[in-house]
């Protein structure tokens, strides 16, 4: 007996998603709970298992198609109770092969113009006007052998001369040689070389979103630039110790997060929303890591990110990495968020104006370190800089809370004690 697959519930707000790839084709086995269909929607995308073991027997709905909650995306059937569906295509007998079509005999070519049967005013000797004939007559030329330019190709006595100068238009003996046109490059045909691929759900999403953040907010970057040197020598002394304690690598993530949830304290419209006329202050510090996933950039949220040791917030940040990788996020990942980090360094950037992620009113982007000579103690020395940028909604922060908030995550990085001793 076929026991149905279908699109089970989303999540909230969700209806509709549409079928992003087939794990198995029809007649491959299947085991329970094996990922059969990937469906994707604006928020998440998941994996549909099956409820039971058997063979994939039908597929309702291919890649590309829009289903709702509870439509049937197939069928599996149990392998013993495999029923076979009539005579195969090879055993059917082969249809007829179609008549051979009668050769119709070829038709003779046509006979070339310059080969047809001479016309009359062939050989017929063209007027010329009575200066003409003098001078050709002088010169010896056969009037035959003109050709005219005159009414009715009368001979005139220009064209008389032009042929004693050796010049063109003499000779009616010789045809003119006509080039051959240039070749011209065929017109190129619209989109012969373009391809149409249609746009998945999230990645709908997230253009809605940041064409939502750029039209509705106020939206101004400010920067700033971090010597690297202290935190990348604190990791370097304790990353052997912290990895073989904790399980997990020292990154430099978890230290911009702390230094976040500092600043967001001294700052706290910087951590606020405006719904209305109303600014809603929050008393608590859910911040978004801005992750690449393999179907977009997803934002999946650190939960109560001031009560994480630095272990927690690497093991959480990996964790959700991972599943935003193999498409494992839930709504429960990315749903909330009062500030986000965007880290464009990993992918080599220098400098960037990262958008706001609504409603939240600010975030932080981070990008790649590089040595750059700076000035310390009155001397120029080669230190590793990163370059820092806070994206905020002008509505609501002032450019000089801007500025202090990005100065205050640049003291807490330059000097890590800061974060422990809170200060």
């Amino acid at each position: 007996m076929a026991v149905e697959l279908t699109v089970p519930a989303l999540g909230e707000s969700i209806t509709e998603a549409v079928v992003g790839k087939w794990h198995k084709k029809v007649g491959d086995a299947v085991a329970v709970d094996e990922p059969i269909v990937v469906l994707e929607t604006d928020k998440v995308t998941i994996d549909v298992p099956a409820p039971a073991a058997g063979t994939l027997a039908s597929i309702a709905h291919p890649e590309g198609d829009t289903v709702k909650i509870g439509d049937v995306l197939g069928s599996i059937s149990a392998a013993a109770s495999a029923v076979a569906a009539g005579p195969t295509a090879a055993a059917r007998p082969a249809a007829p092969p179609a008549p051979a079509a009668a050769v119709a005999p070829p038709r003779p070519a046509p006979v070339p113009a310059a080969q047809a049967a001479p016309s009359a005013d062939a050989g017929r000797q063209a007027p010329m006007t009575p200066v003409a004939r003098a001078i050709a007559d002088a010169n010896g030329l056969d009037p035959a052998t003109l050709r005219g330019t005159g009414a009715a190709g009368r001979v005139m006595k220009e064209d008389v001369l032009t042929v004693l100068e050796g010049g063109r238009g003499g000779a009616a003996a010789a045809p003119a040689v006509v080039p051959a046109p240039a070749s011209v490059p065929a017109p190129r045909v619209p989109g012969a070389r373009e391809e149409r691929v249609k746009m998945t759900p999230l990645r709908k999403r997230v253009a809605e979103r940041l064409l939502a953040a750029q039209n509705n907010a106020a939206i101004l970057t400010t920067f700033n630039e971090v010597d690297m040197q202290a935190v990348m020598a604190l990791r370097k002394q304790y990353a052997e110790k912290f990895q073989q304690r904790h399980g997990v690598k020292l990154g430099f993530m978890s230290f911009f997060v702390r230094a976040a949830v500092e600043a967001l304290k001294a700052f706290p419209l910087v951590n606020a929303s405006i719904e209305g006329d109303e600014v809603v202050l929050k008393h608590y510090y859910d911040i978004g890591v801005a992750v690449s996933g393999s179907r977009g950039l997803v934002v999946p949220v650190l939960r109560d990110a001031d009560r994480l040791s630095m272990a927690e917030s690497e093991r959480q940040i990996a964790e959700l990495g991972q599943k935003a990788r193999s498409d494992k996020l839930t709504l429960a990942d990315l749903q909330g968020g009062t500030f986000s980090i965007s880290n464009g360094g990993i992918f080599g950037s220098m400098l960037s104006t990262p958008i706001l992620n609504p409603p939240q009113t600010g975030i932080l982007g981070m990008h790649n370190i590089v040595d750059r000579p700076v000035a310390r103690d009155g001397q120029i020395v080669i230190r590793p800089v990163m370059y820092l940028a806070l994206s905020y909604d002008h509505r609501l922060i002032d450019g000089r809370e801007a500025v202090q908030f990005l100065v205050r995550i640049k003291e807490c990085i330059e000097d890590p004690e800061r974060l422990l001793l809170e200060v």
